[in-house]
Formats: structure tokens, C-alpha cells, sequence
């Protein structure tokens, strides 16, 4: 990227992997920095004919780097999404920031509930009551991981953020429920 001082990536599991229902979970060392954005999320299979916040999002964990110590997990649907999202956020005990070391950021999700855990200590449980619209949680969505540098929510990087940085994934693992 000539003339850049930084770029980002994603990668993402459309047409490649859809998951419905079940435990979804990464272990992942995030990078840290102001101005960073690391996320591990879902958006729905229907993205395409739908458009977003219709098709749906579930954020099973974002963490921005002015908040080293704290991972929010959210979902966006029509009528709750952006600023609106409805969701929570998780603190590591005794300032301790997730950069530090691996977590495991998962959701379990079922027809009418999602539950966000890290390190397995349950933090959020969403079900249709909770949201201000139409609950689009039944379809199939697709995984991405990424890290954004710079935007509106984590702010720009400044000189106290150091280059390069990195999310190191060991791995995410899906636990598909079983169809009765």
C-alpha cells in the first residue's frame, strides 16, 4: 500500500461456511492500540437479498483499543442496530487487558436466546423480548474475523499506538446443535 502507514484485513466464511445454531467460539490474542478494532462476528447468509441491519449481526466479540480491558458483545437488526445495538459489555477482572493473552469468545445460540461467553464465565443472554424490532436470528450466517484500524468508534490511531500489530487466532471451532 504505497503512501499508507497501515492497512487492516478480514477474513470471512461466506459461500465457504454458514453456521445455524450452536456454540461458536475462538481463541484469540487481540492486538492492542488506540484506534485498533478487533472483531469476531456474524452477519446473515441473506446479506445479499436483504441488506444490512435486515439480514442481521451477531458480534460475539469487539474490543477497541482505548477499552484494553473490555469486549462487547452485540447484536444489530432492524430497528437496533449501530449505536443501537443491543448488547453488553465484559471486563477483565483487575484491569487486566485482553491483549495480554488468549481468550475464548463464544456464543451459544439457539431459536430464541444467544448467550455470549469469554473464558467460558457467561457475560450477555439476548432473546427476542430484548430487541426493539424483528428478531432475524433464524437463518444461517457466515463468520468474519478482522481488525480495523481507525473509524468513528475506536477513534484514529495516535502516537501512543505502536505498528505492527496483530490478532493471532489459534482457532475457532463450531459446535453445530443437532436438528431434533
Amino acid at each position: 500500500m504505497l503512501g499508507k502507514r497501515y492497512t487492516s484485513a478480514r477474513l470471512i466464511t461466506r459461500d465457504k461456511v454458514m453456521v445455524h445454531y450452536g456454540r461458536i467460539e475462538a481463541r484469540i490474542q487481540i492486538p492492542r492500540g488506540q484506534g485498533l478494532w478487533s472483531a469476531f462476528w456474524m452477519l446473515g447468509g441473506n446479506l445479499g437479498e436483504v441488506s444490512w441491519p435486515h439480514s442481521g449481526e451477531i458480534d460475539i466479540m469487539e474490543n477497541i483499543g482505548s477499552e484494553p480491558n473490555i469486549v462487547h458483545g452485540t447484536v444489530h437488526g432492524p430497528g437496533y442496530s449501530g449505536g443501537d445495538g443491543v448488547g453488553a459489555p465484559y471486563h477483565l477482572p483487575s484491569n487486566q487487558a485482553f491483549a495480554d493473552n488468549f481468550h475464548v469468545f463464544a456464543i451459544e445460540w439457539e431459536a430464541q436466546e444467544i448467550r455470549w461467553y469469554v473464558d467460558d464465565v457467561l457475560f450477555n443472554t439476548i432473546t427476542p423480548a430484548d430487541v426493539n424490532g424483528e428478531w432475524v436470528y433464524d437463518q444461517p450466517f457466515f463468520m468474519l474475523l478482522n481488525v480495523a484500524v481507525g473509524g468513528r468508534w475506536p477513534g484514529y490511531p495516535d502516537e501512543t499506538t505502536t505498528f505492527p500489530q496483530r490478532m493471532t487466532v489459534d482457532y475457532v471451532r463450531i459446535y453445530e446443535q443437532s436438528t431434533p
